[in-house]
């Protein structure tokens, strides 16, 4: 179904099937897959793929080249039913590869509503992805990771596989990541070391003064103390009245078997 008011241009290929909605506009020798659903005001520009069973919300912008709804890197995938959700008012910028899911991961791969996936940057299965994030030039994000809202990986950034980056969170560029991320923290250097706090991140997003103090308390805490890490965190949350030191806390203690990057 095609709503009358989207503007498709003639060498553009719609497959019969997909569902276009009001006001979207397709760019030439974009191509859109039979079981593609486009919100309102989506823009695919000029050799845009979307493809598989692919859903994009409003005002999102494909751009040229980008790859979206292809199948999944993974060689355990049999051309099982999976889902790609790519939320509103998203860039998906030139060049970039978004994946379906797998039967064994879950079987949808979302991405959040706001998000800016830069120039070659990849969005593997099964990832689940929040609201904000910013994922820059050549960023890569493996299978089954999480990203929590508004974080941001640099440039050529690896994510591995399984691994989750807490809240607000901030990747440096050309930085691998084998392990957890607490929310708001700092990671840079190739082999992924937490370095402090996001602290340009919390001010960006207008948190009080008082409530970075005691994010910056609750790091040092977790910094010099001694003992295990999910101690720690356990007896942070139980002396802290911050919300915000709290999700720190929770992070760390809300599910067994993890490995954390540990402050330093």
């Amino acid at each position: 179904m095609i709503d009358p008011s989207a503007e498709i241009h003639p060498m553009a290929v719609v497959e019969p099937g997909a569902q276009i909605g009001a006001g979207c506009k397709i760019g030439p020798f974009a191509i859109v897959g039979p079981e593609v659903v486009l919100g309102e005001n989506v823009t695919l520009r000029p050799h845009a793929l979307v493809t598989g069973w692919t859903e994009i919300g409003a005002g999102t912008i494909v751009f040229s080249f980008a790859s979206v709804g292809e199948i999944p890197q993974d060689l355990k995938y049999a051309g099982e039913r999976t889902r790609l959700v790519v939320g509103q008012n998203c860039r998906i910028r030139e060049n970039a590869t978004l994946h379906l899911g797998t039967e064994h991961g879950g079987g949808i791969t979302r991405v959040g509503d706001g998000c800016l996936v830069m120039a070659g940057a990849h969005v593997g299965h099964d990832a689940q992805i929040g609201n904000g994030v910013i994922l820059a030039n050549y960023a890569g994000v493996a299978g089954h990771v999480v990203i929590e809202d508004r974080v941001i990986v640099g440039a050529s950034a690896g994510l591995h596989q399984f691994i989750r980056v807490g809240e607000g969170a901030m990747i440096g560029a050309l930085t691998r990541v084998t392990h957890d991320v607490m929310p708001f923290g700092l990671v840079s250097g190739p082999d992924g070391v937490l370095h402090g706090l996001n602290l340009i991140g919390l001010k960006r997003r207008g948190m009080e003064r008082e409530d970075i103090a005691a994010l910056r308390a609750a790091y040092k805490f977790l910094a010099e103390g001694e003992g295990a890490l999910g101690d720690l965190a356990e007896a942070l949350l139980a002396q802290t009245h911050s919300a915000h030191v709290a999700q720190i806390a929770g992070f760390f203690t809300g599910t067994a078997g993890r490995n954390f990057l540990r402050p330093t």
